[in-house]
């Protein structure tokens, strides 16, 4: 095998006022970090006008407002935004326990949507989603940006070649300190019936809106917050589709007042045959980016490391050095700004993206599947063909 290495230039396309015909109007549901963090990507794009912004917290929405620009409209209440008809598409960058509402409500309105990750917080939730996207004519784009990634689409390609022979396990790990509570206080007026929508209902607090991801009445935790991005780079590199079964141990919560696992292992069987096993751990010191999310192909002939930026493949015996590399010149966001881009691409073309919405399921359903797990104590299955989980 000769050594080959390869730079991504990932060079941005020159900005050129688009055609009317080619114009996208969008509207932000939910305007907090990661929304505003899409927000700067689609801002860059040509042909782009956000046309309407929604956020229950006052500070969030004003914030996105301000990304937004010009003659944006301001919306409380997602439905109105929805109604509005000079909307084309919309971002859902809300708190996990919207996802699935916001966008069957966003398909019946017509418009396409570009959904952040979990696609849904429970097994029929995504079954729901399946049904009603195919059903309609509506563009929707999960945010797993790796799907989109040139570096990932090689890596792809490497393994799809027979590189690395027959490969039995992948092996990957999600590694970060981020176990202290944010001590924020409320800003500006929040509309706390519907941030709580149809979870548990609860007093008014801080914590618990600003950290949602770490309740159970809101998310899944890190594993089905996260996990998803490593759980589909391991099936998209694989060529894999529904997990067949999942088994989930954790250690117990560390943080007082929060109840979703800090720290797990997760192993989860496909059906072709192979094993991915994915540590998550939130209590670990802090790694150097091209590490924190590493995964490993083993295959019986070599194996394949991927980070965020680069991979390289080692040769059985020549472990020293790679004898294929790829680092991403633009750094990991780049990923994020393909993935924008694929999503308006398909808009205009009304092509499938490259994160639609069964991938979207495949991948949040091995998060919600270790939950499970965890709450049995035991293995849990997916029928496929009943589309139910079973023990």
């Amino acid at each position: 095998m000769n050594r080959r290495h390869f730079l991504i230039a990932g060079a941005t396309a020159t900005a050129v006022a688009a055609p009317p015909s080619d114009r996208i109007r969008m509207g932000v549901i939910g305007a907090g970090g990661r929304g505003r963090y899409l927000m700067n990507f689609y801002r860059e794009e040509p042909g782009v006008h956000f046309g309407a912004v929604c956020d229950v917290y006052e500070p969030h929405l004003e914030a996105g407002l301000s990304i937004a620009k010009g003659s944006a409209r301001a919306y409380r209440n997602y439905k109105a935004l929805l109604d509005d008809k000079d909307i084309d598409a919309v971002i859902i960058a809300t708190p996990d326990h919207w996802h699935t509402q916001m966008l069957l409500d966003a398909i019946a309105a017509g418009k396409d949507v570009y959904v952040e990750k979990p696609l849904c917080n429970s097994p029929s939730e995504g079954v729901a989603i399946l049904e009603a996207v195919g059903r309609s004519d509506r563009i929707v784009q999960v945010g797993m940006q790796r799907r989109s990634y040139d570096l990932f689409i090689k890596a792809r390609e490497v393994v799809a070649q027979g590189t690395l022979g027959h490969i039995s396990m992948v092996r990957s790990w999600w590694l970060d300190n981020i176990l202290r509570l944010s001590t924020k206080r409320l800003e500006g007026p929040l509309d706390w019936k519907q941030f709580q929508g149809s979870a548990p209902s609860h007093s008014a607090d801080p914590l618990r809106y600003f950290e949602w991801r770490r309740f159970t009445d809101y998310s899944g935790g890190p594993i089905t917050d996260v996990g998803p991005h490593v759980i589909d780079g391991i099936a998209m590199l694989m060529g894999a589709g529904f997990p067949a079964a999942v088994n989930a141990t954790a250690a117990p919560v560390r943080t007082e007042r929060v109840d979703t696992p800090e720290t797990l292992v997760v192993a989860v069987e496909y059906p072709e045959r192979f094993l991915a096993v994915f540590s998550l751990n939130y209590d670990a010191m802090k790694y150097k980016q091209e590490n924190d999310q590493l995964t490993q192909l083993d295959g019986d002939k070599a194996r394949l490391d991927i980070g965020r930026e680069q991979f390289a493949v080692y040769q059985k015996g020549q472990e020293a050095t790679p004898v294929e590399s790829m680092r991403s010149a633009q750094g990991f966001q780049h990923s994020v700004r393909l993935h924008v881009r694929n999503f308006l691409d398909c808009v205009r073309t009304r092509r499938q993206p490259s994160a639609p919405v069964e991938i979207g399921f495949q991948a949040a359903l091995v998060g919600l599947m270790a939950n499970e797990s965890l709450r049995l104590g035991r293995k849990i299955k997916w029928n496929r063909e009943r589309m139910r989980l079973e023990t």
